[in-house]
């Protein structure tokens, strides 16, 4: 009897972790105000199936984009006030935010966790490197001293407009994926997993890889099929559908396209790109 309650305790013990440690830093998040109510009970709930189910890659894959998002989101708040109009989210993140970054590798976590497979892994290396690399780049990006250009046309566009890009964005981009691919290497590591140092420059390349090309899938959604729209009033060009205390104007994309929807395709094609790299390698 003894022994059965320690291993259903053991089998419960990595939840309660996971609970236990989200809670603190949704918690932390909300109190910072990185996180709305909602926000702070959707990562509850995310951080404890991702440590309940997988285990510390897992986990510390999201907290690694979770913390690094966060703190770039935060510097130099007062310079990025301008675009909070335009964006049709801002620096404090809702459930809807929360889902949309962490949900895909949600769904990947429970899916190894009913039939364990590395593929599982290197779809979810990707897709958290795809939303590290849009977080960073957009927050990054928005400080450019030059005004983006469009991805689509090449011409110089106002800050803030959906589908530019920047040099400075570019190379957010860049570190944002690779941070993602190293925190990866750093927790395989800890976990004494089986991989040479070859093997683990692969994996990192392969986020790197997979993470640009799901970012800069995003801003070509944002030029095309994102739904933008018009402020009658001021004739700011917004993500939102209310500006101006009226409602805006559709004039680009389709209405159900929002930035949420955007993210988690493009996320989900990063993970595929980054999967299909290990894949080929051998991995």
């Amino acid at each position: 009897m003894f022994q059965e309650w320690m291993r259903l305790l053991g089998s419960i013990s990595p939840w309660l972790i996971g609970f236990a440690g989200s809670l603190l830093v949704a918690g932390a998040a909300w109190w910072k105000r990185s996180l709305t109510k909602s926000g702070a009970a959707a990562a509850v709930i995310m951080g404890t199936i991702y440590y309940g189910s997988g285990d510390l890659l897992w986990f510390g894959l999201l907290l690694t984009f979770f913390i690094t998002s966060t703190g770039w989101s935060k510097w130099k708040k007062r310079m990025k006030v301008r675009f909070d109009e335009l964006y049709e989210k801002t620096g404090e993140r809702d459930a809807g935010q929360v889902l949309a970054n962490g949900g895909i590798g949600m769904i990947l976590c429970l899916l190894n966790y009913v039939a364990p497979n590395s593929i599982w892994m290197w779809l979810f290396i990707g897709v958290m490197a795809t939303v590290n690399a849009d977080t960073w780049a957009t927050e990054i990006g928005s400080l450019s001293p030059k005004p983006p250009r469009s991805i689509l046309t090449g011409r110089t566009v106002p800050a803030g407009t959906s589908g530019a890009v920047s040099v400075i964005g570019t190379l957010a981009s860049v570190a944002g994926a690779l941070t993602i691919g190293i925190a990866a290497v750093v927790f395989m590591l800890i976990l004494n997993e089986q991989h040479n140092w070859v093997d683990l420059g692969v994996i990192i390349g392969a986020a790197g890889i997979g993470g640009v090309a799901g970012a800069m899938l995003d801003s070509l959604f944002g030029a095309t099929v994102q739904a933008s729209y018009r402020c009658s009033k001021c004739g700011a060009d917004t993500e939102r559908t209310e500006h101006c205390g009226i409602p805006t104007v559709l004039v680009r994309g389709a209405g159900w396209m929002n930035n949420d929807r955007v993210n988690m395709i493009t996320s989900s094609a990063g993970g595929a790109a980054s999967c299909l790299v290990l894949l080929l390698y051998g991995m």
